[in-house]
Order: structure tokens, then C-alpha cells, then sequence
């Protein structure tokens, strides 16, 4: 896994108990997005497991889809409309389950966001 990408630590929380019965996983319903991901001089930040947020969130947006990409990866995507975040640098994702926990974090480069585009992400839930 790419150093600037976590499972966190609830996720996997989560996951120990679901493997044992003691609760069934909630899916992934949305994506955060924020500008918190790089430091002042643009340099990405790598995220922490114990993170229970974004560091900076600007928006929550349910996923537009997923697919799996083979039998150990499911590739989630949501697309930010013309006017969602218009004059953004989005620098930070996360996918959220549907108790609104943050299940994993992905921090890069500030990618800005025009009012007159669509921008679509995706992030891959790698097992």
C-alpha cells in the first residue's frame, strides 16, 4: 500500500469484530473530501491509522460507485460537481461507512478545482 494512503484504526477495529460475529460491518456510503492533506510548502502528509478525520474536511458526498478491480480490491468513486467546491485545493480523501466513521484515508498533491469542471476520484479499498 502507497505510504500516503491508511486503513484506520477503527476500520480495522471493525473488522476484527465482524471476522468474530460480534457486529456486521456498515458499508462504505460516501467520500470526504478536504484541503488538509499538505503542509504549507506542498508537501503531502502522510496520514496516521489512529486519524478519525480528515484534517481539514470541506464536503461529504455519497459514492457515485464502486467496482472490484479483482478479488481483494474494490475501487470506490465519487464525482464532485461543477459548483462543489469551486476555488478548492482538494488535497485529502476518506471513505465513510454509514455510521459516518472515516474507514480510510488518502492524502496527496492539491489538486484545484474550477467551478466550471467536474472532478471525479476514486480510491481503491485494497485487501
Amino acid at each position: 500500500m502507497a505510504e500516503n494512503v491508511i486503513i484506520t484504526k477503527r476500520a480495522r477495529e471493525n473488522m476484527v469484530k465482524a471476522r468474530a460475529g460480534a457486529l456486521v460491518l456498515p458499508k462504505i456510503t460516501g467520500m470526504a473530501f478536504g484541503d488538509g492533506g499538505v503542509n504549507a510548502d506542498g508537501t503531502v502528509i502522510k496520514p496516521t491509522e489512529n486519524q478519525a478525520a480528515l484534517a481539514n474536511e470541506l464536503l461529504r458526498k455519497e459514492i457515485s460507485g464502486y467496482e472490484f478491480v479483482n478479488d481483494t480490491t474494490c475501487r470506490y468513486t465519487s464525482t464532485l460537481a461543477e459548483a462543489e467546491l469551486a476555488g478548492e485545493d482538494i488535497s485529502e480523501i476518506g471513505l465513510y461507512d454509514a455510521n459516518g466513521d472515516i474507514m480510510c484515508i488518502k492524502n496527496f498533491k492539491a489538486k484545484g478545482k474550477d467551478g466550471d469542471m467536474e472532478m471525479t476520484f476514486t480510491l481503491d479499498d485494497v485487501f
